[in-house]
């Protein structure tokens, strides 16, 4: 693995978790599950290659995205933006072809799209439309 990304909540030392991951010759992030607080970010932004917003509640594929997320998305932005440092902003669940667009708005700059491409029959055609909404 080059890219090693946690919940916050499994562990009881986040900054050392990241120091390790570093430490080690990868790139740490930390994934956020809707419910979880930003809070967790103030104090490791340095430590921080990635950080991943869930917008769906973990578990299974096909659910619809929280449209909280998107405040949730423009917050982190800011936080990254205002800390100079080079934190790619990814997004996870319910990202299909009519939210990406409005999803990458909101400061994400990484998708994760599964059941969008994966449960139609040609891949090629709605990675293509994904990007054009992107472009």
């Amino acid at each position: 693995a080059s890219i090693i990304t946690f919940h916050p909540e499994a562990s009881e030392h986040v900054d050392r978790t990241l120091q390790l991951i570093k430490e080690h010759g990868c790139k740490a992030g930390l994934v956020f599950n809707p419910a979880t607080p930003l809070s967790y970010l103030d104090y490791v932004m340095d430590k921080l290659d990635v950080i991943l917003l869930m917008s769906v509640n973990p578990g299974f594929g096909g659910q619809s995205f929280i449209p909280q997320t998107l405040d949730k998305l423009r917050e982190v932005r800011r936080r990254i933006d205002e800390s100079g440092y080079d934190i790619r902003l990814e997004v996870d669940g319910g990202v299909k072809v009519n939210n990406i667009g409005e999803i990458a708005a909101a400061g994400a700059d990484m998708f994760v799209a599964g059941s969008a491409i994966f449960d139609q029959p040609d891949y090629k055609k709605v990675i293509d439309e994904m990007r054009n909404e992107l472009a």
